[in-house]
């Protein structure tokens, strides 16, 4: 069987109403996945330091309630600025810190009828976002410290937060991933270019799995064969890796 090898130079990045449009699909699937779970899976450790599957997805349905919600999202960050003041670190830790702190009086059951009902604003509101202000440039201190544009962190970068922390939950109970080539590869492709262009290196990767492919870039580059979904845990910084795949990518 004769294998495609795609060119990662090839590849375009998500637009943003296609990242919107996966976004849609994932919070369906999320979902899903979580009305399998029993009380207690919801309290089983996840790769997310701190957190089990219950307090994880308090996270996920604070950040939906942000975007699905101007005020709810200024309330948001006014508190992360503030609890950032006092203790430190990161922007992004602290904002997921409110998150979680403002909600742990939601039960399991709740927080996944709550978020059901959320989806559909949190997409109409972040679609909403203006062509202009999604090209504003903002400074980011953590995974990585360096600029991004609005779009890409309300469209790429919340779409990559919501499929991994599936991927999580997957992993913390042992449940069932759903993966499809049209949905899950489209990001790990998206994922395989970005992280190309971030170490700009030649190299040949083999995805394994649904979500998996074959991509190259360049000549006599480092040899990969793995799993799609580890791939990208690898990347997201779960888990350490010699070569090509220390390389981040944010999610």
């Amino acid at each position: 069987m004769t294998v495609t090898t795609t060119d990662a130079a090839t590849v375009s990045p998500l637009d943003f109403q296609e990242a919107l449009d996966l976004q849609a699909v994932e919070l369906e699937r999320t979902v899903s996945m979580l009305r399998t779970l029993s009380p207690q899976q919801w309290s089983e450790a996840t790769d997310c330091p701190d957190w089990d599957v219950h307090h994880m997805y308090l996270h996920v349905l604070g950040a939906c309630e942000g975007g699905a919600s101007m005020r709810e999202n200024l309330h948001q960050m006014r508190a992360a600025r503030r609890l950032r003041k006092r203790n430190g670190g990161p922007l992004e830790a602290a904002l997921s810190a409110v998150q979680v702190s403002e909600r742990t009086d939601i039960t399991p059951p709740q927080l996944v009828e709550r978020l059901d009902g959320v989806a559909p604003a949190t997409i109409k509101g972040r679609r909403r976002t203006p062509s202009l202000m999604r090209r504003v440039s903002m400074g980011i201190d953590g995974p990585v410290v360096e600029k991004w544009t609005l779009g890409y962190l309300v469209g790429t970068i919340y779409l990559r937060d919501l499929w991994m922390h599936r991927v999580d939950a997957s992993r913390a109970t042992g449940s069932e991933l759903l993966l499809t080539t049209e949905h899950d590869g489209r990001i790990v492709t998206d994922v395989v270019a970005e992280w190309a262009r971030r170490h700009s290196r030649p190299f040949d990767l083999e995805l394994t799995g649904p979500a998996g492919g074959t991509f190259g870039s360049g000549d006599g580059g480092e040899a990969i064969t793995m799993d799609a979904v580890e791939f990208c845990r690898l990347l997201a910084g779960r888990g350490e890796a010699p070569g090509l795949l220390s390389e981040i990518v944010p999610f």
